[in-house]
């Protein structure tokens, strides 16, 4: 008796869940992707909604002509804060800017001495030759490149220099000149410019009569 309720209950386990997964609500099939992650989905023409106004696009601003413009170079400016200073001012205004440096030999002074002799004690008989003839304003070198040289002056203007070698020679010396010049930089602004919009460039650049224009080739 017992064997039999055994077997009719697991017939009926059966039984249900035959009827369960038969009758189980099945999930939906999930779609492929129709391309690869970051591809577009291929859509046919026939399926575009051809009432969709399309997509404006910005159209490219036109470059400037190079045949129309004119290209300057201002300078000399003595300092990079003024060169700087007139890039800022016109940058909105020009079509293209750039400054550049360039050296020139400036020069500093000029040196009228006597040519050192052969040793110091004729240096020193020399110098007291010119103060006896009321020559005071001397400095017999001790160092540098000409060692025993008898300094008689350093002047900034040559017209100084020459006058002091005339007062020396008219004494009896032989004194020589020396030009004292250094290498410095200087800067330029080259800028171009449409030929029809001409830029006023003295009336952004702080005013310095030293300031000119001159054409370049466009860069």
């Amino acid at each position: 008796m017992f064997v039999r309720v055994l077997f009719l209950l697991l017939l009926a386990l059966e039984i249900g869940a035959t009827c369960w997964l038969y009758f189980a609500p099945r999930a939906p099939l999930t779609e492929a992707p129709a391309a690869d992650p970051g591809v577009a989905k291929l859509v046919l023409l026939s399926e575009t909604d051809h009432s969709a106004p399309a997509a404006t696009r910005t159209p490219p601003k036109a470059p400037s002509d190079p045949a129309r413009e004119t290209c300057l170079s201002i300078g000399a400016f003595a300092t990079q804060a003024d060169v700087r200073a007139a890039v800022k001012a016109l940058t909105p205004l020009v079509a293209r800017i750039q400054f550049r440096e360039t050296r020139v030999t400036e020069v500093r002074g000029y040196w009228v001495y006597l040519p050192a002799p052969g040793n110091r004690e004729r240096a020193l008989d020399i110098a007291r030759q010119l103060s006896s003839k009321g020559i005071s304003d001397y400095y017999v070198v001790t160092a540098g490149e000409q060692p025993n040289a008898i300094s008689l002056g350093l002047f900034r203007e040559q017209a100084n220099a020459d006058k002091r070698l005339g007062e020396i020679r008219a004494l009896g010396f032989k004194p020589e000149v020396i030009r004292r010049s250094d290498e410095v930089p200087i800067y330029w602004v080259d800028y171009a410019q449409s030929g029809d919009t001409p830029v006023d460039w003295r009336a952004q650049v702080p005013a310095r009569s030293e300031l000119h224009a001159q054409p370049i080739d466009c860069f």
